[in-house]
C-alpha cells in the first residue's frame, strides 16, 4: 500500500516558526529578569510607577501597553489617539518623559 506524499514545505515552515518563537522567547525572559534586578537595586522605576506618572498626563489617549529597552534603560509606552499611534519614551532611571513620536 502506497502512503500519500506529505508536502514538506508547509511542515518545514511550521517547524521554523516554532523554533523562531522559542528562540525569541528566551531573550524576553532574560530581559524581565534584568528589569527585576534593576528595580530591586533601585536603579530603575517599576513599570507600575512609570504608568502612574505618565498615564494621567495623556488625557484623550488610549493606552495600548509598554515595551522596555534594557540597553537604553527606557520604557516605551504605546498610545492611540484619533486613529494614530503615539509612542512615549520614558527614562526608567528618572521617570521623566524623554519624548513622543507619532
Amino acid at each position: 500500500m502506497k502512503r500519500p506524499a506529505i508536502p514538506f514545505a508547509p511542515l518545514l515552515a511550521l517547524c521554523l516558526v516554532s523554533v523562531s518563537a522559542v528562540s525569541q522567547a528566551e531573550p524576553r525572559r532574560d530581559e524581565q529578569g534584568q528589569i527585576r534586578r534593576e528595580i530591586a537595586a533601585g536603579n530603575v522605576h517599576s513599570l507600575r510607577d512609570i504608568e502612574r506618572r505618565v498615564l494621567p498626563t495623556k488625557p484623550g489617549m488610549q493606552y495600548l501597553g509598554p515595551e522596555y529597552d534594557a540597553t537604553a534603560m527606557a520604557y516605551r509606552l504605546k498610545f492611540i489617539r484619533d486613529g494614530r499611534v503615539v509612542f512615549v519614551d520614558v527614562d526608567a532611571r528618572s521617570g521623566q518623559i524623554m519624548g513622543e513620536s507619532h
